[in-house]
């Protein structure tokens, strides 16, 4: 399936004390991977927005291996899992600097219609671009 790197450094603000990333940041992390995958198809959530699309998280899970530190560098890749629906789901791996895994996680979001507030297929558009690349 279609997989995006993207690096971030872990800011002070994103630490507790010890300087050990707070483990609630970790769902910013996923969505900065999965907005970047998204952007690497031609596609941003500005767009879909406009387009009368939301996409909201309808589960978010996470498994941590080892502690992020104040000011690494982490990579996340982002994965999709499968040919997107009314749902689309994501596969999330982050290392640091030294390609440690710092954790995995799994997310799922659905395709809402913003004037209905009602599940909705994934847009053609995206389907279009994924079938490109033979996903």
């Amino acid at each position: 399936m279609q997989k995006n790197h993207t690096s971030i450094r872990v800011r002070y603000a994103e630490t507790d004390q010890m300087g050990v990333v707070y483990h609630g940041n970790y769902a910013q992390f996923f969505e900065i991977g999965r907005t970047e995958w998204l952007r690497s198809m031609g596609v941003t959530y500005k767009y879909m927005e406009k387009t009368g699309i939301m996409l909201p998280v309808i589960s978010l899970s996470c498994n941590f291996k080892k502690s992020a530190l104040y000011d690494d560098e982490l990579t996340i890749t982002t994965v999709l899992k499968k040919t997107p629906t009314v749902k689309i789901e994501f596969d999330y791996k982050i290392t640091n600097q030294d390609n440690e895994l710092i954790c995995t996680g799994n997310s799922v979001l659905a395709f809402i219609n913003s004037e209905t507030k009602k599940p909705m297929r994934c847009p053609d558009y995206i389907l279009d671009k994924l079938a490109l690349l033979n996903i």
